[in-house]
């Protein structure tokens, strides 16, 4: 079968598509025929930078695929299925023609969209589900979201309006002001210079911007970007962890339409450097998917 991989850090040009063994499902695992993954921005920066598992490392975190074979009674060969893989620390990528996987891992796919682009939700999702709860977003909480036209973003701002908070929005480009407004902003901004000062509840950062001189006091202050924390007392990261109830609970919302996911690019897996070349041009409203 063929994987995308890396056998040494740097640019696009470093990933390459290779015949690599096909896995073996071992106690309590699925093995998945891939449909699709997607690019985040973890996938760029473990192709870049001296990080991750030993090389060679199959890339990729998001999967939605059908399941071709399983040691798990839960699952059977053709159920369709959704998966984030922690693939720096596991070293299971999903870039792949066929991936084993922990069942535990693993969510049935959306049932209202087509299989593919069910690979947009996993990662961005359940970042931006695992930050609202770290924030504790409530129903009478007054949100300000930054990179709301990003993945995680955007997601956050569909479900954070879910919840009933009342959000706001900053944007890193004029022309993405429509897209959080789209999503359920009432307010969006592009400049951080703009937004006002020791207003909201909470924060949620997506973008790696310094946004703390909007927080009401006493608000709480989270964030998801490498950026360092503004020195904001109780600012804290969410890091995200594989989770198959909140991959579920997603699914569910995505079911009963109170959750979009958006599409950008779609490129077959052998044109991943186009795809990559195309992601870190910045300004795609909506996630990049990988066909297989």
């Amino acid at each position: 079968m063929r994987a995308i991989q890396i056998a040494r850090h740097g640019g696009p040009e470093v990933l390459s598509v290779r015949e690599v063994p096909q896995p073996t499902p071992g106690a309590g695992e699925v093995l998945i025929r891939t449909v699709a993954s997607s690019l985040n921005p973890v996938d760029w920066k473990t192709r870049a930078w001296e990080v991750g598992p030993e090389l060679p490392a199959t890339l990729g975190w998001d999967l939605a695929g059908v399941v071709t074979a399983a040691t798990h009674p839960g699952y059977r060969p053709g159920d369709q299925v959704i998966a984030m893989s922690a693939q720096i620390a596991t070293g299971r990528g999903t870039w792949a023609e066929q991936v084993a996987l922990p069942a535990r891992l693993l969510a049935a796919a959306p049932t209202t969209l087509p299989l593919a682009d069910a690979a947009a939700l996993p990662l961005a999702g359940v970042s931006a589900l695992q930050a609202l709860n770290r924030a504790a977003i409530t129903g009478g909480d007054h949100v300000l979201i930054t990179g709301a036209a990003g993945a995680v973003g955007g997601i956050a701002v569909q479900l954070a309006r879910h919840i009933g908070a009342t959000v706001d929005a900053l944007v890193s480009r004029p022309e993405h002001l429509y897209a959080a407004r789209e999503l359920g902003a009432e307010h969006v901004w592009h400049a951080p210079v703009d937004l006002p000062r020791r207003t909201y509840t909470a924060v949620l950062d997506t973008a790696g911007i310094d946004a703390g001189p909007a927080l009401a006091p006493g608000g709480r202050y989270v964030s998801v970007a490498d950026h360092p924390l503004p020195d904001i007392p109780g600012a804290a990261k969410s890091y995200v962890q594989e989770d198959q109830d909140h991959l579920a609970q997603l699914v569910a919302l995505v079911d009963r339409g109170e959750l979009r996911l958006r599409i950008a690019h779609r490129y077959r897996f052998d044109e991943v450097r186009s795809a990559h070349d195309r992601f870190e041009a910045g300004g795609v409203l909506g996630k990049i998917l990988l066909t297989f």
